[in-house]
C-alpha cells in the first residue's frame, strides 16, 4: 500500500481497533490459477505480538483454500470509514479555485502466510466467538447453542478455518492531513452536512493542533 508519511498509522492496538470496526475482510491469496479474493468476517486476536493473528473460516466448497501457493502470502484487506471530499468544502476553492475531488478512507493491510484449519472444535470456537461478537448489541442474542447440534456439525463440515498469524501490518488514515489548515473545517463541516459523520470525525481528530 501507498503510505504517504502524514497518512501513515502505526500503532498496533489503533490498527487492532480498526479492523474490529471494520469486521469484514478482503482476503487475497495467489493460486494456480492467479489471484484470488473472498470476503469474510475475521477476528483479530493480539497474540502473538508484535501483530497478532486473524481468524476467519471459508467454504469448504470454495476453490481458493485448495488453490493457494504454498509458502507465499496471503493479504487481509479491511476497509474502514470513507467519503468522496468535494473541492466546494475548500476555503481555497474561493481563493484559488485550484483545487479538485478527492476520497478520504481508513485502510488496514495484515500480510501473513495462511493456515487453512479442518478442525470440527477449533472451528466451533471460531463461530462461537464470531457470533458472540456480532449479536452483542442485540436485546436478545442469538447463540450457536441455540441451533440443533446435529445441524450445527454438519454446517461445521461445510467450512474450513483460516488462520493468518500477522507478519506486516500497514495502516492507512487518509483523512485530509495534507491539506492547508485553512481548508480542513469545511471538510469537517461538509463531511458532517453530507451524512457523513464517521469522516468528518476522524478529520477533525487526525488534524488537531
Amino acid at each position: 500500500m501507498y503510505l504517504p508519511p502524514q497518512f501513515k498509522e502505526e500503532d498496533v492496538p489503533t490498527l487492532h481497533e480498526a479492523i474490529r470496526q471494520a469486521r469484514v475482510a478482503s482476503f487475497v491469496t495467489l493460486g494456480a490459477s492467479g489471484i484470488v479474493a473472498s470476503h469474510i468476517p475475521m477476528l483479530v486476536d493480539p497474540a502473538p505480538g508484535p501483530f497478532g493473528t486473524l481468524r476467519g473460516h471459508i467454504a469448504r466448497a470454495n476453490p481458493q483454500w485448495r488453490d493457494v501457493v504454498a509458502g507465499r502470502e496471503a493479504l487481509a484487506i479491511f476497509l474502514g470509514p470513507n467519503a468522496y471530499v468535494t473541492p466546494s468544502y475548500y476555503a481555497t476553492k474561493r481563493e484559488t479555485g485550484k483545487v479538485v475531488p478527492t476520497w478520504n478512507y481508513v485502510a488496514i493491510h495484515a500480510y501473513g502466510t495462511a493456515e487453512f484449519i479442518d478442525d470440527p472444535e477449533w472451528l466451533r470456537t471460531l463461530v462461537t466467538e464470531l457470533t458472540r461478537t456480532h449479536e452483542a448489541g442485540r436485546a436478545a442474542p442469538w447463540a450457536v447453542s441455540d441451533a440443533p447440534p446435529d445441524f450445527v456439525a454438519g454446517m461445521l463440515r461445510s467450512i474450513v478455518g483460516i488462520k493468518l498469524p500477522i507478519a506486516r501490518l500497514e495502516g492507512k488514515w487518509k483523512m485530509s492531513q495534507n491539506r492547508p489548515a485553512v481548508d480542513r473545517p469545511g471538510i469537517v463541516a461538509g463531511l458532517a452536512e453530507d451524512g457523513e459523520a464517521a469522516v468528518s470525525e476522524i478529520v477533525a481528530a487526525r488534524n488537531r493542533g
